[in-house]
């Protein structure tokens, strides 16, 4: 005897009903079993199971593909996109409400590599060693949320990113050598493109008056400048004029300082050199 489906709530979060809606379509797609989704959609069984329930995010290629099985016009990205704000603390969603509306982010990262330029597998070992307590499914719900974010920069139109990274961010390893060694390369890839620039601040600089934390300066699609400005645990939102422009003022002394866009790429390919070879320690 086949087991009863578990009782769904999808009035808990976005996920739930996400997981809700989920089953409901595919109850209607006559009677689509969890294995048939699973060769059309490319995700486990089970995971999809956890999904349904609310037990698990999404990944974050899920929702197009089921708008596009089940003809849903865009509910699931729509669920998904909640969904996503909902595992933020709500200092942090406000952040990410305005991201996803910005039209140029330029970052200043002095510790680590910044959210929308991570890997995958950077995430995971950022995620792990902020918490080591933390379920390997809390750990997979925070890389699928940080993820997610990215998406606006392959989005129409495309947001413009600059990034200034401090030299610590290229020598503090997370993940051991072969996550560095991907983690470094994608940052190469992004040092000049249509869209994006990367540039390395050497320890040869000194101090500046940006140490200390990271920065975010955002251009909104109407126009409105905002800073963000985050530590350890906490972020915090400019708003007023002239606190932007002190900050702005600051990044821009700082990108005239740092290495330029190839000699960048030059910098951060001889920081992956250096790391240990995993294969012949």
């Amino acid at each position: 005897m086949p087991a009863r489906p578990r009782t769904l709530t999808p009035d808990r979060s976005a996920r739930h009903l996400f997981g809700a809606k989920m089953r409901a379509h595919r109850d209607r797609a006559e009677s689509m079993s969890l294995e048939d989704l699973s060769d059309v959609v490319k995700v486990s069984k089970s995971h999809l199971s956890r999904i349904e329930i609310g037990e698990a995010m999404p990944p974050p290629e899920l929702p197009a593909v089921l708008d596009g099985t089940f003809g849903t016009d865009g509910i699931f990205e729509e669920l998904y996109r909640l969904a996503c704000r909902e595992i933020h603390p709500d200092q942090f969603r406000r952040r990410m409400e305005l991201e996803a509306r910005a039209r140029v982010i330029a970052e200043y990262a002095g510790q680590i590599v910044p959210g929308l330029t991570q890997t995958e597998d950077y995430a995971r070992a950022l995620f792990k060693t902020y918490d080591p307590r933390a379920t390997p499914e809390d750990i997979e719900e925070l890389v699928a949320a940080r993820m997610s974010r990215q998406a606006l920069l392959k989005s129409d139109p495309v947001s413009d990113h600059s990034v200034i990274v401090d030299e610590a961010v290229l020598r503090r390893s997370f993940g051991g050598p072969a996550v560095m060694r991907a983690q470094l390369n994608r940052l190469i890839d992004l040092t000049l493109t249509p869209t994006s620039v990367v540039q390395v601040l050497p320890f040869e600089h000194g101090g500046h008056a940006l140490m200390g934390g990271s920065l975010a300066l955002l251009t909104l699609d109407d126009g409105t400048q905002v800073a963000w400005e985050e530590g350890i645990s906490t972020g915090t939102l400019i708003e007023d004029l002239s606190g932007v422009a002190a900050r702005q003022r600051a990044y821009d002394l700082l990108r005239a300082c740092a290495l330029s866009p190839s000699d960048s790429a030059a910098f951060i390919r001889s920081a992956m050199e250096a790391l240990p070879d995993e294969h012949n320690p």
